[in-house]
């Protein structure tokens, strides 16, 4: 799980064309600290993946791999 997380914040960033920077601002972080998660030396708080998820509009759990499905279905 711990390196599902890493990679899905790098992808979307990236999908969204967001440099590190970009995204730290989106969130109210550090550019340090995405880099550290997308290096895998540290991991999102639960705050910071409700904050990234509300940015990428996806789901926790698919940030986090318990989903592929990127959108929480609407019922």
């Amino acid at each position: 799980m711990k390196r599902e997380i890493n990679f899905r914040i790098k992808q979307l960033r990236l999908e969204n064309k967001l440099t590190q920077k970009q995204l730290a601002k989106e969130i109210n972080s550090a550019q340090s600290v995405i880099s550290n998660w997308e290096t895998e030396k540290s991991q999102p708080s639960v705050a910071a993946l409700i904050k990234l998820a509300d940015v990428f509009d996806v789901s926790i759990n698919y940030l986090v791999g318990f989903s592929d499905e990127r959108k929480i279905a609407k019922k």
